[in-house]
């Protein structure tokens, strides 16, 4: 038997990754801490993604908690799941500008709000990280997969807040719009196969009772 469920874990770590965008995380980054200094800016992109690595690792050990006491079905939770990442692919895909925070207050931490949350802890990425926890079940393999995903997904975003700058040089307006439509698109598949599962695995229980 393997010690990680390699599948659970391309598909889990694919779709935090395409969530939360790293690329297209880069200009927003750089306009959020313009005013900052190099090393402030190395240390609100460690805390942001500190920040969100707790918050989504808080719902994906208590989300199955959460399901229960509100007595919602995880085929539930993978349908609605597939709904809401499809909606953040036509975001990416179409181009709007809705994700694009306003702190509003020059005093407010941008590291911690909006860019730990909910640029990076958004609601797509902690349903992604709930839906992944259902698939895992009780398999230890798989929980290996989910949390190994978590953490490579914050250090794919850590580096590349850390480089942002280097990064919007290299790759420019063209370039980081050509990744974001190519991650919609990705997102977008994903999103499609996690409703697809869903919509059968209701035909099942329902042929089962």
């Amino acid at each position: 038997m393997s010690l990680v469920d390699v599948t659970l874990f391309a598909t889990a770590f694919t779709t935090l990754t395409v969530i939360m965008d790293p690329i297209g995380t880069v200009p927003i980054f750089l306009g959020l801490t313009s005013r900052y200094s190099q090393a402030k800016q190395r240390r609100a992109a460690i805390q942001a993604t500190s920040v969100s690595f707790g918050v989504i690792l808080t719902f994906a050990i208590l989300g199955g908690q959460i399901l229960r006491l509100l007595s919602i079905s995880m085929e539930a939770l993978q349908l609605s799941g597939g709904v809401l990442l499809f909606l953040v692919a036509m975001e990416l895909l179409m181009g709007t500008d809705s994700s694009t925070p306003d702190t509003g207050d020059e005093s407010v931490n941008v590291a911690l709000v909006p860019l730990g949350t909910p640029l990076l802890a958004g609601p797509g990425s902690i349903v992604a990280v709930m839906v992944a926890v259902g698939q895992a079940g009780t398999n230890v393999g798989s929980w290996i997969a989910v949390v190994l995903a978590v953490v490579l997904a914050h250090v794919v975003m850590w580096l590349t807040m850390r480089f942002s700058l280097i990064l919007s040089r290299l790759l420019g307006p063209g370039g980081i719009m050509l990744l974001t439509k190519i991650s919609g698109l990705l997102l977008a598949a994903i999103a499609t196969q996690l409703i697809m599962e869903g919509i059968f695995k209701f035909i099942a229980t329902f042929q089962g009772s």
